[in-house]
């Protein structure tokens, strides 16, 4: 097999995308899984929705037994051209600014967590002063 290599594009993979030509590319191989569909424990979906990206992650993330991966010399029809693949951007939400729009509220707040605690404590002893006298 290694005098027949074969090196793919992302892009010629992709066309491969149906159940009647389906291939895949895994830790830079390219299989094709045509036959395999209908025999795939996790069902055609599974592989037919990782067709036309670098489904390694995907393959890993699984976690495949030794014999699926050794299943996949049978399937093997080339490489893949490692410069065809997007690198993975991880994405970051630009910070936002804080903004409030209504600066009375912080204050209000800010009052109102002092003010309630002595509310209940002048509560708690004017309750206590009252029912000590009307004892008495």
């Amino acid at each position: 097999m290694a005098g027949d290599k074969k090196v793919y594009t992302l892009a010629e993979v992709s066309t491969h995308s149906d159940r009647k030509d389906c291939w895949l590319v895994i830790d830079g191989k390219v299989y094709d899984v045509t036959k395999f569909l209908e025999d795939h424990p996790g069902g055609d979906e599974v592989l037919l929705a990782v067709t036309g990206k670098d489904a390694s992650n995907d393959f890993e993330d699984i976690g495949h037994s030794s014999t699926a991966r050794a299943m996949l010399d049978e399937f093997y029809v080339g490489d893949i051209d490692s410069a065809s693949i997007p690198t993975n951007r991880k994405y970051t939400p630009p910070k936002q600014p804080y903004y409030n729009q209504d600066k009375t509220t912080d204050f209000v707040i800010k009052l109102l967590q002092v003010l309630v605690p002595l509310l209940i404590l002048g509560l708690a002893f004017g309750v206590r002063f009252y029912t000590k006298s009307s004892t008495a």
